[in-house]
């Protein structure tokens, strides 16, 4: 698989990651954990080199999940992991990212990732009760002492973008991008260009919707974070299969699956974006993996962006206490 960039600072990753959160996080019911592991060591024979975990899901577990999946393979994949939660007694309870924390956590995912450094390293959320200049400084002694590599950041805003930035460059920002949440379009992607920083891309694929196999009437288990999420709701749904029958009609020009569609309208956006899908299953990790190899012409582009810009989204990405999280 072809590389990609991310950032001025040396950090070049597979141009589609995988995002590990699901295997035990949010998204039930999760794979046995041989099976999990199973799966993201096909990713390494496929191509990827790149990730994604955080120390919050599970908590703990999925970073725990990685680190003895890609043990064998020290030294030659990226993990990405994050730190900016509070959790007590196994819950997360608000963010948490005094510099003493941000230390604690890392000593914390080190060992769970069995390694000796942690190649990138964001901050999840914002917290706003920390100045973001001491949580740059902080991650900006962690790499002099060795123990992280490259900074990020997630959901930040843009002006928290450019503060970090001034204190210890930034490589990458993972904020959520794909056909269906273009938001970012406006300001933070202008701003993470200006400066050089690549993009993250999660839920590429809107959560799974823009594979085209969540109907109306598909019932989530409980658990499921999706149940909570305005835009899953039925009605929500069916509004936005416009977009999805757009996704599918070029899928079937292009003889690709919509969601090779939809991961490849990302990586076509701009050459240091890099879209971490998530999945469970084999067969759609090949799938996914298979868009690297799509391309479209700027007539094609232009197509798809004229079409979807007369599709309104209905519902919000995150309930309204959420998205507040985010942007900060």
């Amino acid at each position: 698989m072809q590389k990609r960039k991310l950032g001025n600072e040396g950090l070049e990753v597979s141009a589609i990651g995988l995002g590990c959160m699901g295997m035990s996080f949010s998204y039930y019911p999760f794979p046995e954990k041989e099976d999990a592991i199973n799966l993201i060591r096909k990713a390494v024979e496929q191509g990827v080199n790149f990730f994604d975990t955080a120390e919050v899901y599970g908590p703990y577990v999925n970073e725990e999940l990685v680190g003895e999946a890609l043990e064998p393979f020290k030294g030659k994949v990226i993990i990405a992991t994050k730190f900016g939660f509070n959790i007590q007694d196994g819950k997360s309870i608000g963010v948490n990212s005094k510099p003493e924390q941000i230390r604690k956590a890392v000593e914390g995912s080190l060992k769970r990732l069995r390694v000796d450094v942690i190649d990138l390293l964001y901050q999840h959320r914002v917290d706003p009760s920390v100045p973001i200049e001491d949580v740059a400084g902080t991650v900006k002694d962690l790499i002099k002492e060795g123990k992280v590599k490259y900074f990020g950041l997630s959901e930040a805003g843009a002006q928290t973008i450019r503060k970090a930035h001034a204190v210890q460059p930034i490589s990458a920002l993972q904020s959520e991008y794909s056909l269906w949440t273009r938001q970012h379009e406006k300001e933070i992607i202008p701003t993470i260009e200006e400066l050089g920083i690549g993009l993250v891309a999660y839920s590429p694929l809107g959560k799974g919707f823009l594979t085209g196999k969540i109907y109306v009437n598909t019932k989530f288990e409980q658990g499921d974070f999706r149940n909570s999420l305005p835009r899953f709701t039925e009605k929500a749904r069916a509004a936005n299969k416009a977009l999805l029958d757009l996704i599918e009609e070029f899928a079937k020009a292009k003889k690709a699956t919509p969601a090779q569609i939809a991961l490849a309208w990302v990586l076509a956006q701009k050459p240091w974006i890099v879209p971490i899908p998530g999945t469970t299953k084999l067969h759609r990790l090949t799938e996914n993996n298979g868009a690297a190899t799509i391309t479209f012409t700027s007539e094609e582009l232009k197509q798809i962006d004229d079409a979807s810009s007369h599709i309104e989204i209905e519902g919000g990405r995150y309930p309204e206490a959420l998205e507040k999280t985010t942007g900060l």
